[in-house]
C-alpha cells in the first residue's frame, strides 16, 4: 500500500517593533523559581530596610549591612535574569544551558546562606531588641530564598550537563 503525501511550505516574513513576551518561560520551573526569588528578595529587603534606622539596633549593623548588601545584589541580578528570559524568546533556553547560571545560583546560595545565618546569630544573641521579630522574619525568609537558590543551582547543573 502506497500513500501519496503532499508537502506544502509557506514562508512568512514579518517585521515588527513590538516586544514579544515569552509567557511560556514563566510556566517553567526556572521561571517560577526566579519569580519567587525576586519576590522573597524584595520582601527581605523591605523588612530589613524598615528596621535599618531604628534606634537600639547598633549591634546588628554589620550583620544587617551584609544581609542588605547580599539581598540587594541578588534581587537586582535575579530580576535582570528574569526580565531577559521573559522579554526574549531564546534567552530562557540559551542562558539555562550555560555555565553562567550554575555559577550564579551557586554563589547566590552560598552568600545568601552566610548573610541569613549571620543575621540570625546576631539577632539571637540580642533578643531584647524591639526589632527582633522583624529581623528574625527577614532572616528566615532569607533562608527560604537560600533554599530556592540551591534548587535553582541543582536545576542549572542538570540543564548544563544534559547533552
Amino acid at each position: 500500500m502506497s500513500h501519496q503525501v503532499t508537502i506544502t511550505r509557506t514562508t512568512t516574513t514579518t517585521t515588527t517593533s513590538a516586544i514579544l513576551i515569552n509567557t511560556g518561560y514563566m510556566r517553567s520551573w526556572s521561571g517560577l523559581l526566579k519569580l519567587c526569588q525576586t519576590i522573597l528578595g524584595a520582601v527581605c529587603l523591605g523588612i530589613v530596610a524598615y528596621y535599618a534606622d531604628q534606634v537600639g539596633v547598633v549591634y546588628t549593623r554589620n550583620a544587617q549591612f551584609f544581609f542588605i548588601l547580599m539581598t540587594t545584589t541578588f534581587l537586582v541580578a535575579t530580576f535582570c535574569l528574569l526580565l531577559a528570559c521573559v522579554l526574549s524568546l531564546s534567552a530562557g533556553t540559551v542562558i539555562s544551558k550555560t555555565l553562567y547560571e550554575l555559577i550564579y545560583h551557586s554563589i547566590a546560595f552560598i552568600l545568601y546562606l552566610a548573610a541569613s545565618l549571620r543575621l540570625i546569630i546576631q539577632i539571637s544573641d540580642h533578643k531584647r531588641s524591639y526589632s527582633y521579630d522583624g529581623h528574625m522574619a527577614a532572616s528566615v525568609i532569607g533562608l527560604v530564598n537560600t533554599a530556592l537558590y540551591l534548587l535553582s543551582a541543582v536545576f542549572s547543573y542538570r540543564s548544563y550537563r544534559l547533552p
